[in-house]
């Protein structure tokens, strides 16, 4: 099997993985988080549900700052260490709002999956690894969400260190790594500099996108 053939089956596989997150919602999502979680969690994620039910009568802008704000307000960061007794761990949307806690990535993978659960194509939304300038002796490794209006346009980011939504030239304290969806993975901010080998680094999206649908994401 050809290194090129290896990456298209595995972003196939991320692509039909992410469509089948955006089917109609029934209860086993909230029965697992009462079961998991207790009553604090299945509070959260009927919140959560509340706030997509809202969101969807809105527009784009509307929808961005409604996520945004959700999980900055309804999560408090931890690192994987404190959390998971890991060094990294990407929790599911339904960990991260159980226990009402996360580190920049678990923030980044719930703002996503309720932006496409919100009908945002995945074409429009990234999730961007950066290195992230929080006034420390060296920047540090951080993750957001880029939404993208048009393909060329400039991104708008949604990140649990700030609670507005900027575009990307008014967020100086981020330098972009590299960045991913379904539909690839990119060096920068370069939309054209695809990278070598992304199912090496897609490997614990992959991971965390069974996990989801373990848990009964699939059928919301």
């Amino acid at each position: 099997m050809t290194s090129r053939y290896r990456i298209l089956t595995y972003i196939s596989a991320l692509a039909i993985s992410l469509a089948v997150i955006a089917e109609p919602t029934d209860s086993r999502f909230l029965k697992e988080a009462e079961a998991l979680y207790g009553k604090q969690g299945s509070d959260t994620v009927r919140r959560w549900k509340d706030m997509l039910d809202n969101a969807g009568k809105t527009g784009t802008n509307e929808k961005l700052l409604m996520v945004n704000d959700f999980f900055n307000q309804n999560v408090a960061f931890r690192s994987d260490q404190e959390i998971w007794g890991k060094s990294d761990y990407w929790a599911t949307p339904l960990q991260t709002m159980g226990i009402q806690q996360g580190d920049c990535e678990d923030f980044s993978i719930a703002k996503y999956v309720s932006l496409l659960k919100l009908g945002i194509p995945d074409e429009q939304l990234r999730l961007v690894y950066v290195k992230a300038d929080i006034g420390l002796s060296k920047p540090q490794a951080h993750m957001v969400v880029a939404y993208y209006s048009t393909p060329t346009s400039e991104p708008f980011i949604l990140d649990n260190l700030s609670t507005e939504i900027r575009p990307a030239s008014q967020r100086s304290d981020l330098v972009p790594v590299f960045s991913f969806n379904s539909n690839g993975l990119w060096i920068g901010n370069d939309s054209k500099a695809k990278a070598n080998k992304p199912e090496t680094r897609l490997s614990r999206w992959r991971d965390v996108l069974l996990r989801m649908r373990a848990e009964g994401l699939d059928t919301l």
